[in-house]
């Protein structure tokens, strides 16, 4: 399992005092008003301050200082440890324990590895890549168990619920 997750990439600057503009990567954009540190290129910063600008974070992290300085972090990602991450909700999982899963039908024929969780309004969808590629909702209905543990997951036969 992954040991830090990316919780946002900073896609620009924020003013001259070097304050950054962040795209999160998270469910719930209001998490980041809890943050005390994060991490970037490998080091640990605090947090000193965040700001919300329609669904961007704009964050004041110490040791930035200037717009220049700033600047040397466009497009890096900021990641958090494990430990610190938001408590889940049963049956919910993060996108990283997803990915690289292997994925077989209740009958036991193998159909690949997540290669990536694709989110739409409604519900997410599993991209499998494989001998061939599927995408798969990930409902109740259709997704039978997920064992992050021995990165496993068990949907129905496609065959039953694609048309």
């Amino acid at each position: 399992m992954e040991e830090y997750f990316n919780i946002g990439q900073i896609i620009n600057t924020h003013g001259v005092h070097g304050e950054i503009k962040v795209l999160p990567l998270t469910d719930d954009i209001n998490r980041f008003k809890s943050l005390k540190y994060v991490i970037i290129d490998g080091v640990e910063r605090s947090v000193l301050g965040v700001k919300f600008q329609k669904n961007k974070v704009i964050l004041k992290i110490d040791g930035i200082n200037s717009m220049d300085e700033a600047m040397k972090y466009r497009g890096k990602y900021l990641k958090i440890s494990r430990k610190d991450a938001v408590p889940l909700e049963e049956n919910t999982y993060f996108i990283a324990d997803l990915v690289n899963c292997d994925v077989f039908d209740t009958e036991g024929k193998e159909l690949g590895k997540v290669y990536e969780v694709i989110k739409t309004g409604s519900n997410d969808v599993y991209w499998v890549k494989g001998e061939k590629e599927v995408l798969i909702p990930a409902l109740k209905d259709i997704v039978k168990e997920v064992d992050i543990d021995n990165f496993k997951i068990i949907i129905r036969p496609v065959e039953e619920w694609q048309e």
